[in-house]
């Protein structure tokens, strides 16, 4: 019976290994083929599309660094996706520790409500949003898309961290209380380093759609300065042809950032996706 147990987990392991490789390899390969094709030029793209370039071209790389329009581009990004990251966790982190304490019936409507966000899509409302912008006078600058990122990052933050902080033992919070630490002391002191598995969970979360939006960006700004990365790459599709040698370069360069903050991260990411979001 011992020998068939373990002939049976090794088969679910072999399964499971199976599995994922493929995975792993359905994932890659538009990587693999948006990499390569960008060191090749234009023409070359269409002679083969999945394999290494015959010559190997650095000129579309050198076009990006040489054009200031799309380093600006990737400075405007960068301002605006750690801004939004930044207050989604602090927002974020401050209400998931008042729902986790304030047990009552208003908490838990105000909770349900909260995350009620993460079902509707904040895009059915980018009418309205658009004139809430321009009512602020933000329009035209990369400042527009920062409350809008934070409203679309505040459902799951709360989510994730306030389940965190209810699993966090009552006994550390008490020991608080009883050495005279006030409640604001307690979450910056206590709360806050036990939640970087789930700080780093959010945070990776929502860098992929602020990193990626290209919606809001293109409905709230028009002028060049103003504009974010993936918007500026419309500049390179044209009417009748699109260089994708150029494009794929300014593509690969953008994934940088977020692939070297995920591989830096993974861990506490996993860890704080299993430990704070398996309850509901």
């Amino acid at each position: 019976m011992g020998k068939k147990n373990s002939l049976s987990k090794q088969n679910r392991h072999l399964g499971a290994h199976v599995v994922l490789i493929l995975w792993s390899m359905l994932v890659i390969f538009p990587l693999w083929v948006m990499v390569i094709n960008s060191f090749k030029d234009r023409l070359s793209i269409y002679e083969n599309a999945f394999w290494l370039p015959r010559n190997w071209n650095f000129s579309n790389y050198a076009m990006v660094f040489q054009d200031g329009d799309f380093l600006n581009y990737f400075k405007n990004s960068f301002i605006v996706v750690v801004l939004s990251i930044i207050l989604v966790l602090l927002f974020g982190a401050l209400a998931s520790y008042a729902f986790a304490n304030w047990r009552s019936k208003i908490s838990r409507g105000l909770f349900l409500f909260m995350i009620a966000g993460m079902m509707l899509p904040i895009k059915i409302a980018s009418i309205k949003l658009l004139e809430m912008v321009r009512g602020l006078g933000l329009l035209n600058t990369i400042w527009s898309l920062v409350p809008i990122y934070v409203a679309m990052g505040i459902p799951i933050s709360i989510f994730v961290l306030t389940e965190f902080i209810r699993q966090i033992p009552g006994e550390l919070t008490e020991a608080g209380i009883i050495d005279g630490a006030g409640r604001f002391r307690i979450f910056t002191m206590i709360i806050v380093p036990l939640l970087r598995p789930a700080l780093a969970t959010v945070g990776i979360y929502n860098l992929v759609p602020f990193w990626n939006d290209l919606w809001f960006p293109l409905i709230f700004i028009n002028e060049e300065k103003s504009k974010t990365l993936l918007l500026g790459v419309t500049r390179l599709f044209g009417q009748y042809q699109t260089d994708w040698s150029k494009v794929l370069a300014v593509l690969t360069l953008s994934a940088i950032p977020v692939i070297v903050l995920y591989l830096s991260m993974s861990r506490q990411f996993i860890r704080g996706l299993t430990a704070g979001a398996v309850k509901g």
